[in-house]
Parts: C-alpha cells; sequence; structure tokens
C-alpha cells in the first residue's frame, strides 16, 4: 500500500537474494571482513536476477561512499559488485557519475523516516559527469536494499541530472514488514 501512495524514484528493482541470516553474513563478511574473494559470486548472483535489466542498459552506477567511509573502508562495496558485473557482462561503469557530497551516519538502526532524512540531499552528480549521465538508461547497483532511502536519493540525483531511466539491482533485499 505504501508504494502506491509514495512510489519509489527507480522504475523497476532486482534483489539476487533476500537478506536473512546467510545473507547477511555474506554482506559482512565483503563489507567488513575485507572477503574480496566473494565478488565474483556476487556478481554472478546479480547477473543472473538482474539479467533483464542488464540487456537493457548503457551503464552501471554504483551507490557511492563518502571519501571519509571510503578512506576508512578501503574500498567501495557496491563498485566491486558492478566492477564484477561489468567484467561478466561486458556493460561499463561510469565511476564518479554520482557523489556522496554529504557524510552520513549508518542507516542500520534507523527507522525509514530517519533513513530518508539521513540521506536527504546527500547525493549529487558532479556538472562534469553530467554527460556521462543525460540520455542514459542507467542501473545502480548496492549491496543490500533496506528501506529505499538510499536508492531513492541516489535515483532522484540522476534523474535531475537527465538519466532517461534508472533500475536498481541489490544483492540483497531485506523483506517489508508485513
Amino acid at each position: 500500500m505504501e508504494a502506491i501512495a509514495d512510489p519509489p524514484s527507480y522504475h523497476r528493482a532486482r534483489a539476487a537474494v533476500h537478506f536473512d541470516e546467510i545473507s547477511r553474513a555474506l554482506v559482512h563478511s565483503l563489507k567488513y571482513g575485507d572477503r574480496l574473494d566473494l565478488t565474483p559470486m556476487m556478481g554472478r548472483w546479480l547477473c543472473q536476477a538482474g539479467s533483464e535489466l542488464l540487456g537493457e542498459v548503457d551503464a552501471l552506477i554504483p551507490v557511492p561512499l563518502h571519501w571519509r567511509r571510503l578512506w576508512a573502508r578501503r574500498f567501495n562495496q557496491s563498485a566491486m559488485l558492478a566492477a564484477t558485473v561489468s567484467s561478466q557482462t561486458g556493460v561499463p561503469v561510469v565511476s564518479g557519475a554520482l557523489k556522496r557530497i554529504k557524510p552520513t551516519s549508518q542507516q542500520v538502526g534507523l527507522s525509514r523516516t530517519e533513513r530518508a532524512a539521513n540521506v536527504q540531499v546527500a547525493f549529487q552528480v558532479p556538472a562534469d559527469r553530467k554527460p556521462a549521465v543525460s540520455g542514459r538508461r542507467l542501473v545502480l547497483v548496492d549491496d543490500v536494499l533496506t528501506s529505499g532511502a538510499t536508492v531513492d536519493g541516489c535515483v532522484r540525483a540522476l534523474m535531475r541530472a537527465g538519466a532517461a531511466n534508472v533500475d536498481v539491482l541489490v544483492l540483497a533485499r531485506v523483506a517489508e514488514p508485513a
């Protein structure tokens, strides 16, 4: 019912797996345990789940980290996943087309409303990167889709920059509460 009252800004979304104990352990191993060796397997899952989206797309856009978080973590898990999907499909990754210009708190433990407020105006397409986005069909790549606040903020920034269409491809999707 909520999707009808407040539809998402993206066109379609696909997830490889449901977010459960096993997928949580895998995602956390990648993000916090430096298990980059998991990305080929995860990339295959993303390619299977997103085959319909990937057949109609011009480029992949990873959800960006703020530079401080990137510095602390040393890599962007969404960029790693996008690069793996790109290597398996030939769809190019457009790095730097989307920037996280506002440092945000981690979303874990925040309510839907708090998540939306946390990422409000956090994303922007730099002026010099607008030609890489304008008129293009894009797939935004992330690790987990929970409330949709992060991807919504990203998609809105890409659409403001002139993207023709933005779909979302994530490794795991948190089930909506009943």
